[in-house]
């Protein structure tokens, strides 16, 4: 079965997705196993808005295949080791193939580390200052179907998370960047109806702990 009008394509295993998580062998890994799950470890928390922004202006599938080289070359996301790169360190990145070697992207890592570190101070966790944007029910559509999740590109809590971070003196946090971090760390649940993990993490999301 190829993609239909309800954006759901069945996977060379047979199972059926959400058209976009079935067409890498990369990508059904992804989505399968983190995509929506929800998330409440800082450091994974702090890794994804951060890949969230170099992905600006790349696809995603070009990000998770670096991803791996992401992690060794900034400190496994580290924030407080990264919070300490200097020129040195930048010099170093921007010579290595195996990221994205952008410096604005590179010094905005820098950056919202340092940034980071005072929003972990100030909440106690980056978790539970992320989760307090997790959106009220009545801003959720009540059904998911393709043409649902293509006009949601942004939304109001990710402008708000957007405006805030920026405010905070984060950069490359944009409503789309910061929707789709929600989209990733489980904050909203939006695999389609028809997906084989929609209903499982709705599940989870029931009995799962906010921080």
């Amino acid at each position: 079965m190829s993609q239909d009008a309800s954006g759901l394509k069945r996977g060379p295993d047979d199972k059926v997705r959400c058209w976009w998580g079935a067409n890498h062998v990369d990508y059904m890994h992804y989505h399968d196993t983190e995509w929506g799950h929800p998330v409440t470890d800082d450091r994974r928390l702090f890794e994804k808005i951060v890949l969230e922004g170099f992905q600006s202006g790349l696809s995603w599938l070009t990000i998770l295949r670096k991803r791996e080289n992401f992690r060794a070359a900034f400190a496994e996301f580290d924030f407080e080791k990264i919070a300490r790169f200097g020129e040195k360190e930048v010099a170093l990145l921007l010579q290595d193939s195996g990221i994205v070697r952008h410096r604005k992207k590179i010094e905005s890592a820098i950056n919202n580390a340092q940034k980071a570190i005072l929003l972990q101070k100030e909440y106690g966790s980056l978790a539970r200052y992320f989760w307090s944007f997790e959106p009220a029910p009545s801003e959720r559509p009540t059904r998911f179907d393709y043409e649902t999740l293509r006009q949601m590109a942004t939304s109001p809590t990710s402008i708000l998370l957007s405006k805030d971070l920026k405010k905070r003196g984060w950069s490359f946090v944009g409503p789309t960047t910061a929707y789709a971090f929600m989209q990733a760390m489980g904050l909203v649940n939006d695999h389609l109806e028809g997906c084989l993990c929609r209903a499982p993490i709705e599940k989870k999301r029931r009995t799962f702990k906010r921080p």
